[in-house]
């Protein structure tokens, strides 16, 4: 009598542990990522994130780009853009995904120009919120390695008319690792 009811206990225990896994769970799923776009340098630029998962198709980031040479880059001094983003694909937060985002920005004022039309002063910096929407695309190894192919576009909200522009465009090409 004791033995059936032992066995019974031990594969209730064995099948409640597998139940708590569920068939879809990933031993290995890793909530964080962090990332670093490699085509802002050629901007002379820097931009690095960090994205949290919040389930297998949606996740909360911020990302932060800083001008470091502005012959380069004439307008932009940095922002700061949280971004919530939603994943249409199978595997855990990886494939095609859309994205909502905010930015913080700091953009050079409106170029004022000299009579002699060659010379021109530049007004002091704006700081203005930014809202729109991208898309993109990420791939999502074994060991943990990111790559991501991303674009968005937003408008300036507040202080579009002390600018020379009222548009943002984020492009990103990056790589990472969640852990």
């Amino acid at each position: 009598m004791k033995k059936p009811f032992l066995l019974a206990i031990i594969l209730f225990a064995f099948n409640s542990v597998n139940a708590q896994n569920g068939p879809d769970a990933n031993p290995y799923q890793k909530n964080n990522e962090i990332k670093l776009n490699l085509i802002s340098p050629l901007s002379g630029a820097v931009e690095a994130g960090f994205e949290r998962y919040l389930s297998k198709n949606s996740s909360l980031g911020i990302s932060v780009f800083k001008v470091y040479d502005n012959t380069r880059e004439k307008d932009l001094n940095y922002y700061i853009s949280p971004y919530y983003r939603y994943y249409l694909g199978k595997k855990y937060a990886s494939g095609f995904f859309v994205e909502g985002f905010g930015m913080f920005t700091s953009i050079d004022g409106k170029k004022i120009y000299a009579a002699d039309n060659l010379t021109f002063t530049e007004g002091k910096d704006v700081y203005d919120l930014a809202l729109g929407a991208g898309l993109g695309w990420k791939l999502v190894t074994k060991k943990g390695l990111v790559f991501e192919a991303n674009t968005a576009y937003g408008r300036l909200v507040f202080n579009a008319d002390k600018t020379d522009h009222n548009q943002v465009l984020k492009l990103g090409l990056s790589i990472g690792y969640r852990f």
